[in-house]
């Protein structure tokens, strides 16, 4: 069972990937990968430096995700080019970790994939990756109130929120939508409830 976990930014995805692990799941993080794309010398870092610039290498010769971002959160075409090189090498590595998961005997996979209802909407296969969408919402406020927590300004994790699809969108390719506005034991509860209902039965 491979289930492709989303959320949009300071939803709790990583909390609820967390939960699952915890229950046995194998847990692999989308974001793992792009950094091997970006990795200084690499294919993927070679077609991001041509189509953006040198202007994005930072001093030690990697990319710079903050000058990148400062590109691609405001420019949807810019952002789109990015995505067309990226995604399609994200993918073909997330496959390889997955057969591996397979070929070590986990029964159930969890791929935590930011930008996945991004992905999707893009083409390229990957619904075909997944056998389950989840999606783990959050009220706006409270999001907004999370990551100011963490540091981030208001107008960054605006420009962030901006830049991704949004809830009502990402709900439209949820197989299972968490609701994560209650605390952390009712999360709990809605994971382990779904774990029995969905998982444990499809996997034994």
């Amino acid at each position: 069972m491979v289930i492709g976990l989303t959320g949009g930014i300071g939803s709790g995805k990583s909390l609820v990937a967390g939960l699952l692990a915890e229950r046995g799941a194998a847990l692999i993080d989308a974001d793992t990968a792009a950094h091997e794309v970006y990795r200084p010398g690499s294919d993927g870092w070679r077609a991001v430096v041509a189509a953006f610039g040198d202007g994005i290498v930072d001093e030690a010769g990697a990319i710079s995700r903050p000058r990148l971002g400062r590109i691609v959160f405001s420019d949807a075409d810019a952002r789109g080019k990015l995505n067309a090189i990226v995604h399609p090498r994200v993918r073909r590595l997330l496959a390889d970790r997955i057969a591996q998961a397979r070929r070590g005997g986990a029964r159930v996979v969890v791929v935590e994939v930011p930008l996945l209802v991004e992905a999707i909407r893009a083409g390229g296969g990957w619904t075909r990756t997944y056998d389950e969408v989840w999606v783990v919402t959050a009220p706006e406020r409270q999001v907004i109130d999370r990551l100011l927590a963490r540091g981030m300004t208001e107008a960054r994790i605006r420009a962030v929120m901006a830049a991704q699809a949004s809830t009502e969108e990402r709900l439209r390719y949820a197989d299972v939508a968490i609701d994560n506005s209650a605390g952390i034991d009712r999360l709990r509860e809605r994971v382990a409830a779904l774990w029995d209902e969905r998982l444990e039965a499809r996997a034994t």
